[in-house]
């Protein structure tokens, strides 16, 4: 006998509710478990992952087992769960298999369901954001030394990742003055007719004009990959012979510029940080928990160098172990990022090896994974994890003063509750130009910006520098699109939690940040408020705060106006802590919708006619710019010049010649 003929022997399908397992188990249990039952004979016998889903359709959980329908009976019982899982189980209505043929296989359909999806009862990374590379892009020129973020089409030489864009341009300035390697993109590489001015504080060698050999520039390319690659000692040692040499010379001028470029390769390696002796490439975790909250702290070691550390804080049930949140976060974080030789954990997790086999076959080498015991890989495991100590520690302080500022705020407001959700709307523009809507989100954990957004405002109703109509327009967008994609908030309960208390439901559900706001704040006076509180009615949505802050004569901070349903006009105490935490939302919400509309308007300044012009790219533009110098002379050429300009065709030159000539 099989094992899944034992299998379906010991668990027989079941759909009368009064055959569970345990009869005083709650009915929604009990139904959930009778509808897992009920997909337990369809499910796949081999590897594969499942979804569980709610009755209105929101994914619930996400799963992958060697075998799905072995995994799946553990779900078909109605006692020994944790209140996690009963809950979940309580909730499912539907279920969704796909088969897969090997566990390893399943494991990355997970992690990308998961990052997709955002599914209710995972472990969830929460900030994903990929990492800054340094690039050095093949060319047919010259190679360019760049930095890098997204997927890695450009072919070239990849060295990272950098835990943070500032952590990289520090090395690319340190590595121009090094390398005196070329930054600018090929488009002014080809058009220069004399060097830049990179070339003459001395961060560029020149290549564009012929100013160093190609056979030179190769060998500061050869330096810069060598350098990247660990052998900086040996790139020290080759310089500082160059420099003896120059000075024996007395070629002093060049010992001068070589004495610089050892100064900038000393600094790049001053501030790493800790460099260790034995490890040349690896990613160290470490993992901690208090309060029901997890760190991961992250640390980068390439070419036996540091090259920056970065804090997560996973969503994830506080029920778990803190192996089990680190399995989950692993497979989540290399999804899309190439894993190193060598990783290093702070716990032990239970798939150790199907996780080392998947990452192997992604990176097509071999990737090991390991806890160390002893040495100074545990010694970098434990500076991680003192590191992630300090940073949740911090992070649990930042949460309880912005809980504490929003109670403040929910006081001021008259809510009930304090606000778990706060969004902030501006707008900006120039005499009705280039026009945006900016919508910042707050919470718990202070701005929320993977939920900020902005809107291009594009109805022809608005009539041009209309704030009351591009509020219009912002809101009904915002929220008719809130409508079809999420539920609206429950109604709250006839006694909400009080000032001062803090919800005690573990529920990842409850933990969740919601989608839908408890309080709107407009940056505008009277005729802003009127106009949300108008919208909001339009759509039916009345379970909202709404408030709006004017700012005070002559724009005096401390001296704002608050517009607020039911109470006449008021003002809060120069001096109250809520008032100076209103300022924040109110002066970031500016700050952003400026951003964005100055990014706007920067783009129609650099927007050439040719860009209107179907069938003219960057090669074409590129080409007739080279030929005519300015946009200019190009309207003004004859056609037969036009068909002249190399991979300009005469169908093409007429087009070019015909938009100009429809404009004159």
């Amino acid at each position: 006998m099989t094992d899944e003929t034992a299998l379906n022997d010991d668990l027989p399908i079941l759909t009368d509710l009064d055959l569970a397992d345990d009869p005083d188990a709650p009915a929604s249990l009990r139904r959930g478990a009778a509808v897992i039952r009920s997909y337990w004979h369809n499910a796949p016998i081999g590897p594969g992952v499942y979804r569980m889903l709610a009755a209105d359709g929101e994914l619930l959980y996400v799963g992958k087992a060697k075998s799905v329908r072995k995994r799946i009976a553990s779900y078909m019982r109605t006692n020994g769960h944790v209140s996690r899982i009963a809950r979940m189980i309580s909730l499912t209505a539907t279920m969704v298999f796909v088969s897969t043929a090997t566990e390893t296989e399943a494991l990355l359909l997970e992690a990308n369901y998961i990052k997709q999806l955002k599914p209710r009862f995972n472990v969830l990374l929460r900030d994903d954001k990929s990492f800054p590379y340094i690039l050095l892009a093949a060319s047919d020129k010259a190679v360019q030394l760049t930095k890098h973020r997204g997927a890695r089409t450009i072919k070239g030489d990849y060295f990272g990742p950098f835990a943070s864009v500032w952590a990289v341009n520090r090395t690319l300035n340190a590595l121009q003055r090094a390398f005196l390697l070329r930054s600018c993109n090929d488009s002014y590489y080809e058009n220069r007719t004399r060097p830049c001015l990179l070339h003459q504080i001395k961060r560029c060698s020149g290549p564009c004009t012929g100013e160093i050999t190609p056979q030179q520039y190769d060998g500061l390319v050869q330096d810069a990959k060598a350098f990247l690659s660990g052998k900086s000692q040996a790139v020290r040692a080759h310089l500082a012979a160059d420099m003896t040499q120059a000075a024996e010379t007395l070629e002093f001028e060049r010992a001068a510029r070589l004495r610089d470029r050892i100064a900038a390769l000393s600094a790049i390696q001053g501030a790493q940080g800790i460099n260790p002796r034995s490890v040349e490439e690896a990613d160290v975790f470490a993992i901690v928990e208090e309060a029901g909250q997890f760190c991961i702290e992250v640390f980068f070691f390439r070419t036996f160098q540091n090259w920056g550390n970065c804090a997560y804080f996973p969503r994830a049930d506080k029920s778990l172990s803190l192996g089990e949140v680190l399995d989950a976060f692993l497979a989540q974080f290399y999804a899309d990022k190439p894993a190193p030789a060598l990783i290093l954990l702070s716990h032990d997790i239970e798939n150790v090896g199907l996780l080392g086999e998947a990452l192997s076959l992604w990176a097509e080498r071999k990737v090991e994974i390991a806890v160390p015991k002893r040495g100074e890989k545990k010694e970098l495991v434990d500076h991680a994890a003192q590191n992630a100590r300090e940073a949740l520690g911090r992070k649990l302080a930042d949460t309880a003063s912005q809980a504490r500022l929003l109670e403040a705020v929910g006081q001021v407001f008259g809510m009930d509750h304090p606000p778990r959700r706060v969004e902030i709307y501006d707008n900006s523009h120039i005499s009705g130009t280039n026009a945006v809507g900016a919508m910042v989100v707050a919470g718990d954990a202070g701005f929320m910006k993977t939920h900020y957004r902005t809107f291009n405002i594009r109805s022809e109703d608005v009539t041009p520098g209309d704030d009351f109509g591009m509020m219009r327009e912002v809101l009904t967008r915002r929220f008719s699109r809130l409508q079809r994609e999420a539920s609206p908030p429950k109604p709250q309960p006839d006694e909400p939690p009080q000032f001062g208390e803090m919800e005690s439901d573990d529920s990842p559900a409850e933990t969740a940040f919601p989608a839908w706001p408890d309080l709107i704040l407009i940056d505008g006076g009277r005729g802003q408020f009127e106009t949300t509180r108008a919208v909001l009615a339009e759509l039916n949505i009345d379970n909202v705060t709404i408030a709006s802050i004017a700012k005070g004569l002559d724009r005096d901070l401390g001296r704002e106006t608050f517009f607020l349903e039911g109470r006449e006009p008021f003002r809060l105490s120069p001096r109250d802590p809520a008032l100076y935490f209103i300022q924040r939302l109110r002066d970031e919400a500016h700050r952003f919708a400026i951003g964005t509309h100055r990014a706007r308007r920067k783009k129609d300044f650099i927007k050439s006619p040719l860009d209107e012009i179907a069938g003219i790219g960057p090669a074409r533009k590129r080409a007739l710019l080279h030929a005519f110098g300015t946009v200019k002379a190009i309207s003004r050429a004859a056609l037969s010049d036009l068909e002249k300009v190399s991979g300009v065709n005469a169908a093409m030159a007429k087009l070019v010649f015909d938009f100009f000539q429809k404009g004159s």
